[in-house]
């Protein structure tokens, strides 16, 4: 397995994927969005499962923060520009990827 979770320290969800791993003795790289966000073609590899208005969180601080209900926007854009605008967290596996906490789904990957 080549687990590699994606959020931000301050997220619930982010550190209870982070527990569920450590657990089970699975390595994991973790990448801050704080520190660094996605590339594109990482951007591109994963809405090639979740689509973009999933990725996006309506409901975060940095959304209403940034006044973006009330604005018309490029979602790849602004996601690629403010890395603390993505649902996290976003646990990669591969080809394959989830959103949010999901032990269900990680429990079914395969070494």
């Amino acid at each position: 397995m080549n687990i590699q979770i994606i959020g931000t320290k301050g997220c619930r969800d982010t550190q209870k994927a982070e527990r569920f791993f450590k657990e089970r003795r699975i390595p994991f790289h973790f990448r801050d969005l704080n520190e660094k966000g996605l590339a594109k073609g990482e951007l591109e590899n994963i809405t090639r499962i979740i689509s973009l208005d999933e990725l996006i969180d309506k409901d975060g601080k940095q959304y209403k923060k940034r006044n973006l209900q009330y604005m018309v926007f490029d979602i790849e854009e602004e996601l690629l520009a403010d890395p603390l605008l993505l649902k996290t967290p976003i646990v990669r596996n591969g080809k394959d990827v989830t959103l949010g906490y999901q032990p269900n789904e990680w429990k079914n990957w395969k070494e």
